[in-house]
């Protein structure tokens, strides 16, 4: 089948109450510097519903590509937090936007936005035109705001893409590759009705591994060395994973996206928080090659090469 999918509109969202680093003093034993320092965050955003924000930020990409949400042909919703157990948030979503098309969550934590993103493409090979990937989170909802280790790193938002169809000559998905180590699904959880828990110091050490592991086999896949890329866009929960991380790949800091100063980690949208920044900041040009690499609970880990043509 001579086939592809390529981006052709993105869009973003989040709440408009901000959180800083020295709003957490105030409550929690820590302070700016402690915070600045362990995880490169500043402040976060807080707010809405993953159905809200999810809603904005497809119909921001919705309009940047073109595209009626009556002509999509899949609404798909990466995310951790949706705002009911049952039914899934895409169908709300899918509602609001006046889409007439298959609709479905997907959990695959900080992940979840590459997962999406391979999905997508798949669902366009095997015949659909257009595809809306969303990733949204609304992770507040799921913080104890007393505990020091969880409170300070994580905030809401969401971030979306259009997916089109293409010609195999032009098709932007270069190399994947996908993964979990659900022997490690304890380091990070939140049980119904719960918190978010996390071992920090196994994440770290674990997360830095994966991401290194699953880079080096979608450049293998796409037959491409880290030379090639122009751009990591790696998922935004920590500046020393992602630097250390990167130094292990030798790729330089001047090119990484972060983001995370001023979003904390947001999961599944964070990823795409973080191309739309890129895409909108003249960071990624035509025919520049964007790694996309998340790393989460579960514990999963996906990454992405992609052509950028927008």
């Amino acid at each position: 089948m001579n086939r592809g999918s390529r981006i052709i509109g993105y869009g973003t969202a989040l709440p408009e109450r901000v959180i800083t680093n020295h709003d957490l003093a105030q409550t929690l034993d820590t302070s700016d510097t402690w915070i600045t320092e362990r995880t490169g965050i500043k402040e976060r955003r807080i707010g809405g519903t993953t159905r809200a924000l999810g809603i904005e930020a497809a119909q921001s990409a919705l309009d940047m590509a073109g595209v009626e949400a009556k002509d999509l042909d899949a609404v798909i919703l990466a995310t951790t937090t949706p705002d009911r157990v049952i039914p899934a948030t895409a169908s709300s979503i899918q509602l609001a936007l006046g889409a007439r098309c298959g609709a479905f969550d997907l959990n695959a934590a900080c992940s979840g936005f590459v997962y999406g993103l391979n999905v997508g493409h798949g669902l366009i090979l095997a015949g659909a035109e257009k595809v809306l990937l969303i990733g949204s989170e609304t992770l507040s909802r799921f913080v104890d705001w007393e505990d020091r280790s969880t409170a300070v790193l994580f905030g809401d938002g969401a971030g979306a893409v259009v997916l089109s169809a293409t010609s195999a000559e032009d098709n932007a998905l270069l190399g994947w590759a996908l993964d979990c180590k659900g022997a490690l699904e304890k380091s990070l959880y939140c049980d119904f009705g719960g918190f978010i828990h996390m071992d920090g110091r196994e994440v770290f050490r674990q997360a830095v591994r994966i991401m290194v592991a699953t880079c080096e086999h979608a450049l293998q896949e796409a037959r491409l060395s880290i030379e090639d890329v122009d751009l990591v866009i790696p998922h935004q929960a920590n500046t020393r994973i992602i630097q250390s991380a990167c130094d292990k790949l030798g790729v330089s800091e001047d090119r990484t996206v972060q983001v995370l100063s001023w979003t904390g980690n947001t999961s599944s949208a964070s990823i795409p928080l973080a191309l739309a920044d890129a895409a909108s900041n003249g960071r990624l040009a035509g025919g520049d090659i964007a790694l996309l690499v998340g790393f989460g609970a579960g514990m999963t880990s996906g990454s992405a090469l992609l052509r950028w043509d927008l």
